[in-house]
């Protein structure tokens, strides 16, 4: 009886712990998870913000964040039942007159939407030909549209269609077939390395235009910094006045974007506000030599220090400078630098078919180095159909283009650039010296900079500047209009040259009559 009581009293005296159950430890699990990713959260946002207020500084901040509660606002407003409805209405209505306008119709033109019953013959294709060419248009031969047309006189084009023509068939992608191409290709860059004066090792590739360019620019950027700093959410910071390919590129290719201010009176970037944007995600610094808008050349001396500081790319988007800046110093005009002499450069975009005079559809893509231009190639080894490798993002190309722009460099040849760089930049000038000093026109229009190429931009500050432009374009001109500030520029080419007198003598006559019309 005793030891059955003693063992009575052990097993209710003592305590025995019972094992945790599944579920508990499972809700510190989750619990502790849950923890982390909020810590992780909460760091990834402050660590936005302090950038944000780095960067931007509280009054831009205040700014940003006023401008992206007003967007969502107008998009939530957009959505709503009552107007939505309306804004479809509006939307579709201006489609309409949009394709009106841009697609020709009415007596006398017929449209060919299936393909023909029977094969037509050469001579009605060439007849439809001559009927397409002869539509009424702004009237590009007469200088009257500001860029578009570089050069346009006959005795090029003649040289740009031979060379088109004994190439029609050629495509790149295939060197041993067409050994040819490939060799005219090679000398293209080499002869605008040589212009941009680059260093031993440096590569280059040839693209369908400045848009390819630049996107090809930024995906070598950013490749590289994934490469060698595992970045994985890039960003880039460019002046607000670089061309809008840098737009495509950063939504193409999921890159932040950053645009510094180009305040007046210079419209030249800010480089302390460029310098305080710059962070650990930052893949590509650029600059324009000029920008599109108006003309003026950043500081790319100073961009090129910043960024051999910092250890960053920085891309010169010469793509509207084109063949003029290199030749600015040796055709008397003042410049300033730009190109590979300075270290911090690592690449540069420029077009062959602006002021190089080569068909539309060329451009090329510069790098220092040849291991930069690796960043920008594409292979699949492992494709059923055998290895694919490109440059770019093209794969078949016309050879007969890269032929042409072949034909019109080496036409025009040196002193040909320098001779056409002295007649387009000295009518900038004239047409600038006449804004700034004409009784007529000085005290209603302002130039836009100090320009120093081939772009004049300019606003009023006592009229309505797209009055202006729309009564210029009443007299047959065809120049770009301007916004953020409002403004008008003509970019000069060799058609404008000719007529520059009659382009001053009607801006002084509609500068007259929009002031009649204020009074």
């Amino acid at each position: 009886m005793a030891n059955s009581r003693t063992a009575l009293n052990l097993r209710n005296g003592l305590s025995i712990p019972k094992p945790k159950s599944t579920s508990n430890v499972l809700g510190i699990g989750t619990d502790l998870l849950r923890n982390i990713l909020f810590l992780l959260f909460l760091l990834r946002w402050t660590r936005k913000t302090v950038l944000q207020f780095r960067g931007r500084g509280p009054f831009g901040t205040l700014i940003d964040a006023y401008t992206s509660f007003r967007r969502l606002s107008y998009a939530i407003f957009l959505r709503l039942p009552g107007v939505r409805s309306q804004v479809k209405s509006q939307v579709a209505e201006t489609i309409k007159k949009l394709e009106a306008k841009l697609v020709p119709s009415g007596p006398g033109v017929s449209r060919y939407l299936t393909l023909p019953k029977e094969a037509w013959t050469d001579q009605q294709v060439k007849a439809e030909l001559e009927k397409l060419g002869d539509m009424e248009h702004t009237r590009w031969e007469d200088g009257r549209v500001s860029g578009a047309v570089y050069h346009g006189e006959n005795t090029l084009i003649n040289v740009q269609v031979e060379a088109f023509q004994k190439f029609m068939v050629a495509n790149p992608i295939h060197p041993d077939v067409f050994p040819g191409v490939r060799k005219m290709e090679a000398e293209i860059v080499a002869m605008v390395l040589a212009l941009f004066n680059a260093p031993l090792g440096a590569a280059g590739v040839t693209t369908s235009g400045g848009t390819e360019s630049i996107l090809m620019a930024c995906l070598s950027a950013r490749q590289k910094a994934y490469t060698e700093r595992g970045v994985t959410e890039p960003d880039m910071i460019i002046p607000n006045t670089a061309h809008a390919a840098f737009h495509k590129a950063a939504n193409y290719f999921n890159i932040k974007l950053h645009q510094v201010a180009c305040p007046p009176p210079s419209y030249s970037v800010s480089i302390k506000a460029m310098s305080r944007l710059i962070n650990s995600n930052t893949i590509l610094l650029v600059g324009s030599a000029p920008n599109f808008p108006h003309g003026i050349i950043d500081d790319i001396a100073a961009l090129s220090r910043l960024a051999l500081r910092r250890r960053l790319p920085l891309h010169v988007d010469c793509c509207l400078g084109s063949f003029l800046m290199p030749f600015l110093s040796r055709a008397g005009f003042p410049t300033q630098p730009f190109d590979f002499t300075l270290k911090g450069v690592t690449s540069i975009s420029c077009d062959t078919h602006k002021y190089g005079f080569a068909p539309k559809g060329n451009s090329t893509l510069l790098y220092r180095t040849a291991a930069l231009r690796t960043y920008q190639y594409f292979i699949s080894p492992d494709w059923s159909g055998g290895v694919y490798g490109s440059i770019g993002i093209a794969g078949s190309r016309p050879g007969a283009l890269i032929a042409s722009c072949w034909a019109s460099l080496m036409s025009v040849g040196e002193n040909g650039y320098i001779d056409s760089c002295h007649s387009i930049v000295g009518t900038a000038k004239k047409i600038e010296a006449a804004i700034r000093e004409d009784a007529a026109l000085k005290d209603d229009l302002t130039v836009m900079g100090k320009p120093l190429v081939s772009v004049v931009a300019f606003d009023s500050p006592t009229l309505n500047i797209y009055d202006i432009a729309d009564s210029m374009a009443a007299k047959g001109w065809h120049l770009n209009a301007l916004q953020n500030p409002p403004g008008m520029h003509v970019a000069v080419t060799l058609p404008i040259v000719k007529v520059v007198d009659q382009l001053l003598e009607d801006l002084v006559a509609v500068v007259e009559d929009e002031k009649e019309r204020e009074r």
